[in-house]
Formats: structure tokens, C-alpha cells, sequence
């Protein structure tokens, strides 16, 4: 039977809109969408999932944690009002849809169409060329939903036009069958492996990321919050909705009666483009991906001004913001606060980090949230503040069910301690004496250099301190000394000379030399995830080449 919790994203949305049918929901270019006519678009939508067929044919109490018993959408799109329509209109039809990465070419969309068991494929139009020359292939697909866009592509055969759909559609609320238990799928970036597909229920999935600093218990504890007009924020979320940050801040922002804004330009990052939209439209909250996403907005605040009063918190997630550019945002904008957030596809929120101006900037150390913590190597214990030992960052209580068609990665980063369910996804952590959490890195892209550990994360933020380094991607590389040597492939800034030596100056005022690069790479740009990610297989791959070894 459904789980008869409220806490189900699609009755949550139904909710609000009834509280504040009025207040702007979404606004991208000319559009500016209520919350009644947001709530009307995803009721269509799922409708018109639902007339084919489409939604849950097992309930979760059949199903063991990597399986799934509703089908799946694919959003194959660029931000924009039609994404989140997207998602919330799947789960107000008991479909579980889940991200696509518009950078993919065939072969890597052919594997996540495959694994993921897609039943639909809502996508912008600009994508039609590449489904034409896969969609023989994708038997299983059972409905295309085209997003008209500026690309001209004509509608594939047999596609629906989105906005057309919509209005063939019944507007009439969702049944009251939506539960507590029906699915959030997430697919993991794949820049260190094969993307997996996360299963959350969505009631843990809410709580654990998509609630901010509270915990409503109610449908109608929501809707007297989100009544409040004093609450109202104003937020854009600047990295694509594929990733699970910028989704996750619009869900959130939601979630308080707040409004999300599209960016104009949504196929690349361009800074004026967010800074004039954060102007235009008051925003409160900016978010960003790190000093992917952090060092081109510095620099445009260089190049003209603009009236951020608005703007009261800079959000970063998913990539780190280093301390140097976290100093220049507060010298630029001293009014507001930077906000680090730490979480990961696997384990939902986890810890964040305040720096104002009032107080030092600093990077990787983190405040963790209730449930988080940090199990020792064997992963048998807790550990305590002040231990000298590494461990793993973890997080118990609500994680998700496991990987989906996986039941081993499932089992290995899901595992039962104690009759305790964990999420461990492989970040590497300590725990200071105060508690502060300080983050090393993710395991799987630690370099094991003569016998020492040396987490790339950590080396990055290192030489990112010298200020004629635009951009740094750290990676262990064969060395016949060293087992594997620490190479940095490292961008410039614009017209400065590369000095390897003052770059290692800079960077063992910040960490022991044994972790300083043995190896620097130069290139012009550094190849990064839509996301603001760093993708070390490609940094891999380019620093194996231009040192002529062979792939370890």
C-alpha cells in the first residue's frame, strides 16, 4: 500500500500553490509564472503521462532498495520553467524522473537511457538531432515530448509538442494516490566512473535536502509559512537544473513560498547575463558551483557595475569556493553572506559553512547538519572531536534506497553497521576538537604518492591561492619513483607567464611539500562538467598525454 504520509513533492506543490495560487513561482525571459498557473502546467502534464499509461505498477513494499515499480522520465533539457514543470508534473503522475547530462554524445546517452529504463524523453528541441540518431535504440522509450526552443528542429516523428500537449490536456488535480514512498532519482556526474542512478523516497529526499534549516510535519504547517509575506525569497539557482545543487535551491526556495528566476543564457555561463538578471530581478540568494562558476563573476564586477543590493547570500555547492575568492566577493559585496554547502547525490545535505565580512574566509571546513557524521577506516565506529584519524564522511537516518539495478554499490555505499543504515559516498573527513568538520576530499580521486595519501581537492585549493592562476585540476599520474606523482593541470590567467617555482611558494604555505605537484600541465581552458564540476577523467587523460606516459 501507498505510504500515507504527506510528504510526497507533487501534494507538497499542490499545497502551496492553493496558499499562494498569486505569488510568482518562476520567472525565465518574458515568462512570469503564478503558482496557480505553474500548478495548472504540471497537473496537465501529469495527466498526459497518466492517459498513456505512465506511473507506478509496483508499490515500494514489493521492491528491494535498488529496484524501482514506477517508470521513468528522462529530462534531456537546459533550464528553463519546462524542467521544474517537469519534474513536479512526473511525480503528480507517480513517475520518477531523473536528470540527463546535455553534454553526453551517443554512446554515453545510449548507456544512461539503457540503465535508467527510460519510458519517456521530455527534450528541448535543439536535441532532437542527436535522439534522431538513437532513438532505433531506445525501444523501451515510449513517449517523446519535444520542448520547442530558438534551434528551429523540426518535431521528431511521433514527438508531442510540449506546450501543444499541455493544452490537449485535463487540468484536473492528481487522485489521491501519491505517496510518501514514490521515487526521486538523481544520476551521479560520471566524472570519475559510470553515472548511477540514486534512489530516494521522496519524503527522505525532502527532509534530507529539499527543507532548508526546518522540518514541517504537515501539509498545513507549510502552508502557514509560506502565507507569511515577510518570508518571501528571491532566488537563482545559475548552474543547470541537470545538476542536483541547482535543482535542489530551486525545491527549496519553493518549499518556502519563494520565487526561482531563470538566468537568460542557459547554454553557457555568461556573468553579465547573471549579474544583470540578479539586478533586474532582486534576487536575494545567487547560487554558484565553486571557482568554476565564482572566478568569471569576480571578474565581470571588474569590467562594469551593478545594483546588488538585493542580493543577500551567495550560495556555493558542489564544487569548493576557495578562500581567496571568497574574500574578493565580501572586499566587492560587504553586505552580504557566502554560504558553502556540503552534500553529495548519495547523502542529501550534509554540513555548510557562513564567512561574512565580519570574520576570516576560509574553505573546507564545515558545520555538520543533525545525522551527519564521521565512521572511522573500518567503518565500525563514530568518530570523536579531536581525532587524529581519517574517516569517512557519512550520513545516517534518512539516506537514500540504493543505486538502482545495482545491488552491490547499493550494499558497499548504503552499509549496515550496528543494525544503522549509512550513506557513505567517499568523501574523506576529520573531525576537529570543536566539532567543525574538515573536509579532504573525495576518495576516489585521492593520489597514493610514496606511500602517502594526498587528497586533490586539497592541492587545488593550494596553488588556486596564487593569483595568476585562473584554474587548477589535480591528478595522480604513473611515476616510476613514486608509484604515482601529484600532476597539476593548471590555466592561467590571461597574460601572465607560468613560474612553477613561485606557484609551489604559494602553495606550501598551505600544505606539507610532500603534496606539491611534481608535475604542471598548461592548457588554455580547463574542460569542466556543465555543472562547474571538475572532470577528472578528462584531466587524467590530458595530463597522461602531454607527459608522454602511459595510462596507469
Amino acid at each position: 500500500m501507498p505510504n500515507e504520509s504527506p510528504m510526497n513533492l507533487g501534494r507538497i506543490h499542490e499545497a502551496i500553490a492553493d496558499a499562494i495560487p498569486e505569488r510568482e513561482c518562476i520567472v525565465f525571459r518574458d515568462r512570469r509564472l503564478s503558482w496557480r498557473e505553474v500548478q495548472d502546467r504540471t497537473r496537465r502534464l501529469a495527466n498526459l503521462l497518466r492517459s498513456h499509461g505512465l506511473g507506478c505498477h509496483r508499490e515500494r513494499d514489493e521492491l528491494s532498495g535498488w529496484e524501482s515499480g514506477q517508470d521513468h522520465v528522462a529530462i534531456y533539457a537546459l533550464n528553463g520553467n519546462e524542467y521544474l514543470e517537469a519534474m513536479v508534473g512526473s511525480f503528480k503522475a507517480r513517475c520518477a524522473p531523473f536528470n540527463v547530462n546535455y553534454r553526453y554524445v551517443e554512446e554515453e546517452l545510449l548507456y544512461l537511457f539503457d540503465n535508467s529504463d527510460a519510458r519517456v524523453v521530455i527534450y528541448h528541441a535543439r536535441f532532437a538531432p542527436m535522439l534522431e540518431k538513437i532513438r532505433d535504440q531506445l525501444s523501451g522509450v515510449k513517449l517523446w515530448i519535444q520542448i520547442a526552443d530558438d534551434s528551429g528542429n523540426a518535431l521528431l516523428p511521433g514527438a508531442l509538442d510540449y506546450e501543444q500537449a499541455l493544452s490537449d490536456a485535463s487540468p484536473a488535480p492528481p487522485p489521491d494516490d501519491l505517496s510518501a514512498d514514490d521515487l526521486y532519482i538523481l544520476y551521479t556526474g560520471g566524472t570519475t566512473g559510470m553515472p548511477k542512478g540514486v534512489l530516494w523516497r521522496q519524503e527522505d529526499i525532502f527532509y534530507g535536502a529539499l527543507t532548508a534549516n526546518w522540518k514541517p510535519e504537515s501539509l498545513d504547517e507549510i502552508q502557514e509559512r509560506v502565507r507569511n509575506p515577510k518570508r518571501v525569497v528571491r532566488a537563482l539557482p545559475s548552474p543547470p537544473f541537470m545538476h542536483g545543487a541547482a535543482h535542489w535551491v530551486a525545491f527549496n526556495m519553493w518549499h518556502i513560498g519563494g520565487t526561482v528566476i531563470v538566468n537568460e543564457k542557459v547554454d553557457h555561463l555568461d556573468p553579465h547575463d547573471i549579474w544583470s538578471t540578479v539586478e533586474r530581478e532582486k534576487a536575494g540568494i545567487l547560487l554558484i558551483v565553486g571557482d568554476a562558476f565564482g572566478r568569471p563573476l569576480l571578474d565581470q564586477l571588474d569590467a562594469r557595475d551593478y545594483d546588488l543590493s538585493s542580493l543577500f547570500q551567495l550560495s556555493s555547492g558542489g564544487a569548493i569556493l576557495t578562500a581567496a575568492l571568497k574574500q574578493e566577493f565580501l572586499e566587492r559585496l560587504p553586505h552580504i553572506r557566502i554560504m558553502d554547502a556540503l552534500g553529495s547525490s548519495e547523502s542529501g545535505s550534509q554540513a555548510n559553512h557562513a564567512s561574512t565580512r565580519a570574520g576570516e574566509a576560509t574553505s573546507g571546513s564545515f558545520e555538520l547538519a543533525p545525522g551527519s557524521l564521521v565512521l572511522n577506516e573500518s567503518m565500525d565506529a563514530r568518530l570523536e572531536p579531536g581525532s587524529p584519524e581519517t574517516g569517512w564522511l557519512a550520513r545516517e537516518a534518512r539516506v537514500p534506497l540504493g543505486y538502482y539495478k545495482d545491488a552491490e554499490k547499493s550494499a558497499r555505499t548504503f552499509p549496515t553497521v550496528d543494525g544503522v543504515r549509512y550513506s557513505v559516498p567517499g568523501d574523506r573527513a576529520r573531525i576537529a576538537a570543536d566539532g567543525t568538520l574538515e573536509l579532504l576530499g573525495r576518495d576516489s580521486v585521492t593520489i597514493n604518492s610514496g606511500g602517502e595519501k594526498i587528497f586533490a581537492e586539497e592541492v587545488e585549493q593550494a596553488l588556486k591561492h596564487h593569483p595568476g592562476v585562473y584554474d587548477a585540476v589535480v591528478v595522480g599520474t604513473p611515476s616510476e619513483r613514486w608509484g604515482s606523482q601529484v600532476t597539476a593541470i593548471v590555466q592561467m590567467r590571461e597574460g601572465v607567464r607560468a613560474d612553477e617555482e613561485a606557484m609551489k611558494d604559494v602553495a606550501r604555505q598551505h600544505i606539507a611539500a610532500y603534496k606539491l605537484p611534481k608535475a604542471f600541465v598548461y592548457v588554455d581552458r580547463i574542460t569542466r562538467a556543465p555543472s562547474g564540476k571538475a572532470d577528472y577523467r578528462w584531466a587524467k587523460e590530458t595530463a597522461t598525454d602531454r607527459l608522454g606516459l602511459q595510462p596507469g
